[in-house]
Formats: C-alpha cells, structure tokens, sequence
C-alpha cells in the first residue's frame, strides 16, 4: 500500500489513473477516496478538487446509469474530511466532521433518492421474507421487522461516513509512512474527545434510539467518532502495557462479532473523557498529541 501512495504522489497524472481507476466502482472506490485525501494533506484543497473533477466523470455515470451514489458520496466526504484535518490540525476533529458526512449523506438520500431507496426497501423485505419461509419450514415460525426507507437512509449514512474517515485514515497513515514515519502512529493513539463532546454524542444516540426502530440507524451515526475514539485508546493500551499485537488481534474478533463489546467500548471512551486513563498508563501517548508533524504541512510543488 505505501507504494501505491508514492505512485500517487510522483505527479498529477499518476494520482488521476489512480483516482479514476476506482472512483465509478462500488469495490475500489475506498482506494480512489484514500487517494485523493492524501492529495488534500500533501497538496491542499486546491489540488484535490482538480482530480475530484475527473473523478466525478466515472462516479456521476453511475450514479447517472444506475442510481448509485456510493462512489461519489464516499469521495466527496473522504475529502471534506481531508479539508477538515489539512486546516485544523487536528483528527479528532476530522473524524467528529464526520457525523456531518452521514447526516447528510443520510438527508440528502431521503431528499433526491426516493426510489432508489424504495428499491432497497423491496430487496430487503423480499430477502426478510425469504429468510421468514425457510426459518417457518425447519418449525421456527418468526416475523422480522422490514425497514422503512428512513431507516435504510441513516444506514447509507452511517455506512458512508465510516468508510470517509477510514479513507481519511488510511491517507494519513500513507501520508506519515512517506513523510513522517511512525507519525501517524502516535497521532492516532492520541485521538479523543473531551467530556462535553463525547456527552453530546452519547445523549443524541440516545436521543434517537429512543425514538423508534426507524432512527436507530441515525443514532449509529453519532457513535462513530466515539468508536473511533475507543479503538485508538485501546491501541494506547497495549502499548503502554506492552500486550502486544496479539491481544489486539483477539480484541477486534470479539469487537466485530459481539455488540456487547461495542458498547462496551463506547462507555470505555465516555469514561476515558471524565478520567483521562492515558494518564494513568506508563508511556501512553498524551492527549494533545493530534498535531501533524511540522514537515507533514509543507507542501512540495503542486502535483
């Protein structure tokens, strides 16, 4: 991967085959998106809108073809974000921009795209229904609750702001790996929030979980920076405890396939904002550490 970052960043023409090549594709779009958030830290906006120009030539036809604007919704709140990061120095206020990203990704779909969410709406209840007869043949009888068009909006919004801040991470990571080695290391280890945002959060989660089935997608889209958050003071952890990688390999399997430990990890963060445990590990990254290196904001010459 760092060499398709240097391949990125030997000119304009070797960043735009890179960018076009994955921008029209539900598959490698992330990599297009990571691509032309690098461009943004490295380069500035000025260079990224240029390649996010053409890249709007494979993303708008099939968004144009097939009613699908992934490609481009990822593209452009991958670089909103870079933008964010670039200009405040800071990536916990980058990955908190993105709750904007999902919330409007999130409207702007239940806006302009009523029937393509009516589409899925059809696929998941016919899939529901599908999986309703076969569970009804084997003598478990159970009806599942369909998604409403609302809920499945929020989803694409929560959806499309995680892979704009893991695009964001990725871009970072190529970014300190080529300029800054270990950089982003230290950086992301450091990223938290304080109590009134972390609060904030929490509170319209809740808020929008109590509402109903219906916003319960919304309310993910709230949790994320804190996940993110989470995630990064558990890297603080084992590394001020030396567990090693293998700890944090076990961590991710029960992350991904328990919610429990999800939420777990929510409460985790929530409290690391009132206590501030960084403080109590041997060796752990402070938490005024999300600052670029200075070298990483001088720009070369434009792309």
């Amino acid at each position: 991967m760092k060499g398709l970052a240097n391949f990125v960043m030997r000119g304009r023409l070797q960043a735009l085959i890179v960018i076009m090549a994955g921008a029209g594709s539900l598959l490698f779009c992330w990599i297009s998106a990571a691509a032309l958030a690098l461009v943004v830290l490295r380069k500035g906006a000025g260079a990224g809108a240029w390649l996010f120009m053409w890249a709007l030539l494979p993303a708008g036809t099939l968004l144009y073809a097939y009613g699908d604007s992934g490609p481009l919704a990822v593209l452009i709140g991958t670089m909103f974000l870079a933008i964010v990061l670039r200009s405040t120095v800071s990536l916990s206020s980058a990955v908190l921009s993105g709750v904007g990203v999902g919330v409007v990704t999130g409207l702007a779909l239940a806006v302009f795209s009523g029937e393509y969410l009516g589409q899925m709406v059809a696929f998941f209840g016919e899939f529901l229904a599908t999986l309703e007869q076969q569970l009804a043949e084997e003598g478990q009888p159970i009806v599942l609750p369909r998604p409403e068009a609302g809920q499945i909006a929020g989803m694409l919004g929560a959806v499309t702001a995680m892979i704009s801040m893991l695009c964001l991470l990725l871009a970072r990571y190529w970014q300190s790996a080529l300029y800054n080695p270990g950089g982003f290391g230290v950086e992301f280890k450091a990223l938290c929030y304080s109590a009134a945002v972390s609060s904030l959060l929490a509170v319209a989660a809740i808020a929008l979980w109590s509402f109903g089935q219906q916003y319960r997608s919304w309310a993910m889209i709230c949790l994320l920076p804190l996940t993110f958050a989470g995630l990064a003071l558990i890297h603080a952890r084992v590394e001020a405890l030396g567990q090693g990688k293998g700890w944090l390999a076990w961590f991710y399997i029960t992350w991904l396939f328990f919610d429990p430990v999800k939420f777990l990890l929510v409460l985790f963060v929530i409290a690391d904002s009132w206590i501030n445990f960084r403080q109590r590990w041997p060796n752990a990254p402070t938490r005024e550490l999300n600052k670029h290196d200075e070298h990483d904001q001088k720009d070369d010459r434009d792309i």
